[in-house]
């Protein structure tokens, strides 16, 4: 890839150089700007989708609200670090991730249903988070198939969310496995917190639940999937491929009632056990995380499970309302485990002090969520570019001013509780 599209101080240095000639970016790098840009460019039940979160949203305030808590204490006369021949360097963000060597210690979270947003949808996303060396997570509800991102996701690191279908669909969620390792998906990510759809009074007013109106938006890897389309051919009688899609169709038809059985499938109402785990382990060959941990003993009992890594996440509050906050959690989580298997994290990041602050709590590498669904809906895959270029300037620059070299320089020692200061 062109190094312009990977370096973010370059990126910084282009908006400058392009303002020499009276041009201004297309996006902002406003960061605390991205959501409400993309409420005006979205329909009401697409940002609500979005944007809401469970109940009352406190489980959502909470996460925005902890990063506030804490602030960075700069180093000062700290000199960079230099190359072989002696330039001085900005700080140093590479790390490994899962076996994999990453520029930046940022993901993209899973995000399904991404056409709702803008048409390309994943295609857009997988292809601007390879352009700038970011590991993409596809979401089992993602509006595009399994494969259909693998390609555009190309040469990029790419891992697969799971939303775990009941027992009683062992065979789909082994298609849906050996699928995701067919096409490159390194790692499984374990979704443990979504086995039922939250309360969110958004989808509610607005009637609206993606995933079972009568089209493909939120069902598409059911739709592609040759198990789930043998059983239903053989229950219904119908091959839910040669079905042309119908937005707009009564969802008593045949596509309508595909996306309301797949719906059922992925999200089976009732959770699994952690002895459950042993049959992912036996299907799948790589890493395993599980997401959605939060408290010290989840994330004891995912270490003796035998798991590579946990994401220390409350789904940034669209699931439990009146949770804890995810920061919160994570110091004590990285305490306990940190030391036997990878701790990550998602849940209210919005800039790169954030990022910054989870990874001196201990992360050892911090999803994107929201902020891309954003890009996405402002700008598609340049949008979504743009939002990740930015959150990696802000990250670095944020690091090489408060005198911090690398990634193994970052302590809580840097941080600081802003009560204990009056």
């Amino acid at each position: 890839m062109a190094q312009s599209q990977s370096d973010p101080i370059a990126y910084e240095q282009s908006a400058f150089q392009a303002g020499l000639h009276s041009a201004r970016p297309p996006f902002t790098f406003q960061s605390s700007q991205w959501e409400a840009m993309a409420e005006k460019t979205l329909s009401a039940q697409s940002w609500g989708y979005i944007h809401g979160n469970a109940g009352a949203g406190q489980t959502y305030q909470k996460n925005l609200a902890a990063f506030s808590r804490y602030s960075i204490i700069p180093k000062r006369l700290v000199p960079s670090r230099k190359d072989e021949n002696g330039n001085e360097l900005f700080s140093d963000t590479t790390t490994t991730v899962l076996g994999e060597k990453l520029r930046f210690p940022i993901a993209i979270a899973p995000i399904g249903v991404q056409k709702i947003f803008n048409p390309a949808g994943e295609v857009a996303a997988a292809k601007a988070a390879a352009s700038v060396d970011i590991p993409y997570t596809l979401s089992t509800a993602s509006s595009t198939s399994i494969e259909d991102v693998a390609k555009a996701n190309g040469s990029g690191t790419r891992w697969y969310q799971l939303y775990w279908p009941s027992r009683k669909h062992n065979d789909i969620t082994i298609s849906l496995l050996n699928r995701a390792k067919a096409v490159g998906y390194t790692a499984l990510f374990v979704t443990l917190d979504t086995y039922v759809l939250g309360w969110r009074p958004s989808d509610m007013d607005n009637g609206y639940n993606p995933f079972i109106h009568a089209d493909r938006i939120g069902v598409e890897l059911g739709f592609t999937d040759p198990v789930f389309r043998k059983k239903f051919k053989e229950t219904h009688g119908i091959d839910i491929g040669e079905t042309p899609d119908h937005e707009h169709s009564d969802i008593g038809d045949s596509v309508g009632q595909a996306a309301q059985e797949w719906t059922k499938i992925v999200f089976p109402g009732h959770s699994h056990s952690w002895e459950d785990l042993e049959f992912l382990q036996k299907h799948w060959d790589g890493p395993i995380v599980l997401k959605g941990i939060q408290s010290v003993d989840d994330a004891k009992k995912a270490v003796e499970a035998g798991v590579q890594g946990i994401v220390v996440s409350n789904h940034g509050g669209r699931q439990q309302d009146g949770g804890v906050s995810s920061l919160g959690m994570l110091p004590r989580i990285v305490d306990a485990v940190g030391d036997k298997l990878e701790v990550m994290f998602d849940s209210g990041v919005r800039c790169g002090a954030d990022i910054m602050k989870a990874l001196a709590f201990g992360a050892r590498c911090v999803f994107i969520g929201r902020p891309y669904a954003y890009g996405l809906a402002i700008g598609g895959e340049d949008g979504v570019r743009h939002v990740l270029r930015a959150l990696c300037g802000d990250l670095l620059m944020n690091m090489h001013l408060a005198g911090v070299r690398s990634l193994g320089e970052l302590s809580r020692d840097l941080l600081a509780k802003e009560d204990d200061l009056f």
